[in-house]
């Protein structure tokens, strides 16, 4: 799960992480408002879940998603080319993002700009601290052109980031050091964030140490595990679906893992890798999927149904792929969710199932009675194969 600048502003400011003062607006009016409760220039920032903001463009032809205002006068109208338009950036693709609401923070001069993330490190399962001299650009580039400019602390998950840690990667940064020990009390804050929040990454781009002296967070990305938000009530409620694909938010209602993707095969598999591998077959095959949607182990009835509902309002799916291996979960009762699914939503394009396991013979034999058009698979190689040509 994602959530806005101004929300991650509002965790910032809960765990004593260092950030300008800030409101968030949604009316040209309010944006004034909150403009003229901060002294001195503001900046105004657009609120969608992307990033690129500041070098995206508006449809409306405004440029820019950030822009600093001298007065509470400017915010307003800044606010009112931004609020109800569609922010096109290189992470939202063409179809861009609306903007609902704007962000009204302090202004402040920089004299330099950092780069500072905690993020899980796959490879090691465990957290690390990453940062860069060279914040404000896109660290991706710096990454991939200048890799020594970034340095990486691993931290270990029992003992938690240490001070003598945070110290190094402050003076990594190349901070003056009498503003070394603010910046490894922000370090050190943003990592008690980060574990006591079930947080997958927190970024921070721009880090800014202002010619005034104070370090301070600028703009923020969170991401959370969406597995351990059940211990986070207060962090589920900041979710703000408008900001999600509506079929992932749909899936969700439903407990279904569903991410929504291009192409036109949509798949509803049980398990993660058997969805993964189905995926990639289809595409060794020539094929492009519409969708990962793994129904778990012990989907119901009801689930595949709702499952089947979701892949077939998609107006791009020409073909679904049923791929089921039944281990906990029943071959008969996936075919049995699939005849009721098929009926009740009247399925239109072709339909190629394979299944395997617990009660597969049952489960064949109900789909081949049921009277719909459905084409039978094999195995794997041959439901990717049958599925392609049907698309």
């Amino acid at each position: 799960m994602n959530i806005h600048e101004f929300q991650a502003k509002e965790l910032f400011d809960r765990y004593g992480v260092a950030t300008p003062a800030g409101k968030v607006a949604t009316t040209p009016e309010a944006a004034a408002d909150a403009a003229r409760a901060i002294p001195g220039k503001v900046v105004v920032k657009a609120q969608i879940h992307a990033g690129g903001r500041g070098k995206g463009t508006f449809t409306n032809g405004f440029e820019g998603g950030v822009h600093l205002c001298d007065t509470a006068e400017q915010a307003g109208e800044i606010a009112a080319n931004m609020l109800g338009q569609t922010l096109v950036t290189h992470q939202t693709g063409p179809e861009g993002k609306l903007v609902r609401q704007v962000l009204v923070a302090k202004a402040v001069d920089i004299a330099s700009e950092f780069y500072l993330a905690v993020l899980m490190d796959r490879a090691t399962e465990r957290p690390v601290v990453v940062a860069s001299p060279e914040g404000g650009v896109d660290i991706e580039e710096v990454a991939a052109s200048r890799p020594e400019a970034i340095t990486r602390e691993p931290v270990d998950p029992l003992l938690g980031l240490q001070p003598f840690q945070a110290r190094k990667i402050a003076a990594g940064l190349g901070l003056p050091s009498d503003k070394i020990a603010a910046a490894a009390k922000l370090i050190l804050s943003l990592h008690e964030l980060f574990a006591s929040c079930d947080c997958s990454m927190v970024e921070i781009n721009p880090l800014v140490l202002t010619t005034e002296g104070e370090v301070l967070a600028l703009d923020a990305k969170f991401n959370f595990d969406d597995n351990a938000l059940y211990r986070h009530p207060e962090i589920a409620a900041l979710r703000d679906p408008e900001e999600e694909d509506p079929r992932e938010v749909e899936a969700s209602k439903f407990h279904l893992n569903y991410i929504g993707l291009d192409g036109d095969i949509a798949c509803m598999v049980n398990g993660a890798g058997l969805a993964m591998a189905t995926m990639d077959i289809i595409k060794h095959f020539g094929g492009e999927p519409a969708n990962f949607l793994d129904v778990g182990g012990g989907a119901s009835e009801d689930q595949v149904t709702q499952a089947f509902r979701i892949l077939t309002e998609d107006p791009n799916v020409k073909a679904i792929l049923v791929n089921i291996f039944g281990g906990i979960m029943k071959c008969d009762v996936i075919a049995q969710g699939i005849i009721n699914a098929a009926k009740s939503i009247q399925l239109k394009v072709p339909l190629v199932v394979r299944l395997e396991g617990t009660n597969v013979e049952q489960g064949r034999d109900l789909l081949a009675a049921s009277g719909l058009d459905i084409i039978a698979a094999d195995d794997l190689a041959d439901a990717a194969a049958k599925v392609v040509k049907a698309a």
